[in-house]
């Protein structure tokens, strides 16, 4: 058998349907797509390739997943994140009057370069953040991420589309330093969002996917919102759902809560294809909607919404729902760092539960690997090494202090490692992280025009003093020496 790359040694913990880890394992991959999975020993004499890599002290695993996280955040890292809901309305401010498609290409190469080092080879990110704000007024601000993206190598599943009723909505670009504003309509956006999923959806070998989105309808929108308004919204949410369903999109929404399932449920948004985030203090009948709908859902335990509230995914997969693991990404407070989250999920419901045996080892590790691609619709590519599959494979280096001693390969991955640990990925058959060192871009090239575009973006709001420590920073009390 001739193949372009030979990985061998190593523990591969597959995630395929038998769960098999094989120690001293090698995987072959030919034409961008795994073509034998087995042990060394079977694959040394049987591949010709053209390229070994010696994974002797390493576990290799599927390529790490991470179902809900946003583009633009990498940017406006902790920026005023002290200051009650000052945080938000910077990313509100940002991503409608401050961000031209500069800014999304600087910031999708930074937050690209962070999953990539992390092992995260597969990301959702919604361009845009807050409770409503997408940048969907020009598709240039899209294209310009997906143009991020693709240079660093990872693959990104860019969720777009409108703001929540009522419109117009004020945007403004940025040119020559000039701001110009203008009204943005629903109608504007959504074709926006046609033209971003005709050009970019499953192009570049499946590197870029499009999602669609619109704001969760909960009580306080019925409520603050004139009936009209609210009436809007309905109707604009089921068109988004129904554009979705038409041209096989996912259909997201960011931040479900506290009944807005059943009117979820209630206007037909929910189904194989959706993914709902977040979903903290849910009620039974919604976890038992969400399994019967086949509804899919991101669990981002380190995000402030499970601080709020809890989210019941330890009773949605015990229902049969597939629920995935999310960093909710950059920020404000939060990194890509899939292993963060893994070990951040375990600890957040055993301690609900007061009970260490709750959400095992492997299944936090199943929620970003092969569930994470039943989230999104993609099991039948990636998520697991398995034959046919595109190869997206990750090694993980022991040989740290954190992770030794040698045994137990998978709970050291899973308990102790961090994103630091990872050394090589592979997207596609293709090697973009070596050694750790990204392949195809200049890092520090990457870094200064992020700082760049984070400084312009700082100017253009006015938002020095939010850089500031706040006067609470220290806590509230003090035991100087």
């Amino acid at each position: 058998m001739k193949a372009d790359t030979l990985i061998l040694g190593g523990t591969i913990v597959t995630m395929d349907p038998a769960r098999r880890v094989i120690n001293d394992g090698a995987i072959a991959v030919d034409d961008g797509r795994i073509v034998a999975v087995d042990t060394a020993d079977t694959l040394r004499d049987r591949v010709v390739a053209s390229r070994t890599v010696d994974a002797t002290d390493h576990v290799v695993i599927p390529g790490l997943i991470d179902v809900h996280a946003h583009a633009g955040h990498a940017l406006v890292k902790s920026i005023g994140m002290h200051t009650g809901d000052r945080w938000e309305d910077i990313c509100g401010e940002v991503y409608t009057q401050a961000s031209p498609p500069e800014f999304w290409y600087a910031e999708a190469r930074l937050a690209a370069l962070e999953r990539l080092r992390f092992g995260v080879t597969t990301g959702v990110s919604l361009l845009g953040g807050g409770d409503t704000i997408m940048r969907t007024d020009d598709p240039a601000h899209a294209a310009a991420h997906c143009d991020g993206v693709l240079e660093v190598g990872t693959r990104s599943v860019v969720a777009v589309g409108p703001t929540r009723a009522p419109h117009p909505r004020i945007y403004a670009d940025w040119k020559d330093g000039q701001r110009q504003t203008y009204p943005v309509t629903f109608e504007q956006q959504m074709k926006t969002c046609q033209h971003i999923a005709d050009q970019w959806h499953d192009t570049h070998a499946g590197r870029i996917q499009i999602a669609m989105l619109y704001p969760v309808l909960r009580d306080e929108h019925e409520r603050d919102m004139t009936p009209d308004d609210y009436a809007a919204a309905c109707t604009q949410a089921q068109t988004v759902r129904q554009f979705a369903r038409d041209r096989g999109l996912v259909f997201t929404q960011d931040g479900h809560w506290r009944g807005s399932v059943r009117r979820a449920d209630a206007l037909g948004l929910l189904g194989p294809e959706t993914l709902l985030s977040h979903c903290i203090d849910l009620h039974e009948d919604e976890i038992a909607l969400v399994a019967q709908t086949d509804t899919k859902i991101a669990h981002n335990p380190s995000a402030n919404a499970s601080i709020m509230g809890r989210c019941p995914a330890i009773e949605m997969m015990a229902a049969g729902a597939t629920v995935a693991l999310g960093s909710d990404a950059t920020a404000p407070d939060r990194s890509a760092d899939m292993f963060r989250h893994m070990q951040q999920a375990m600890h957040y419901h055993r301690t609900y539960f007061r009970d260490a045996s709750v959400l095992p080892i492997g299944k936090a590790l199943e929620m970003c690997t092969i569930g994470a691609a039943h989230g999104l619709g993609r099991a039948h590519e990636i998520g697991s090494l398995e034959t046919g599959k595109r190869a997206d494979i990750v090694t993980v280096d022991l040989r740290r202090p954190h992770l030794s001693p040698p045994n137990m390969a998978v709970h050291r991955l899973v308990c102790f490692a961090n994103g630091n640990d990872v050394t090589n990925v592979m997207v596609g058959g293709k090697m973009v992280l070596e050694d750790k060192r990204a392949v195809q871009v200049n890092e520090a090239a990457i870094l200064k025009d992020a700082a760049v575009q984070a400084a312009q973006m700082i100017d253009r709001i006015g938002a020095a003093d939010d850089l500031l420590l706040p006067p609470d920073f220290w806590g509230a009390e003090r035991h100087d020496a």
